[in-house]
């Protein structure tokens, strides 16, 4: 399988994918954050491929660790 694969699948198998309810895969959607096309008048195939790409890794990034512990 290429790196660019397409892999289609329904807006419910992408929300329970990612543990989120279908209003958000929309708004997902809309924003450009995930690839979708419709197909036909009211059917929309949702690239699930493109869903490992939507979240960020939380790393930490520096900074002064004693005051986060004292809660400065």
């Amino acid at each position: 399988m290429s790196l660019n694969a397409k892999i289609p699948g329904t807006v419910q198998e992408a929300a329970d994918y990612l543990k989120v309810s279908t209003k958000t895969i929309r708004r997902y959607i809309s924003q450009g954050l995930v690839e979708a096309e419709r197909v036909g008048p009211r059917l929309i195939r949702v690239n699930l491929a493109s869903l490992d790409n939507l979240g960020r890794s939380l790393q930490y990034m520096g900074g002064d660790t004693d005051a986060m512990v004292q809660g400065r």
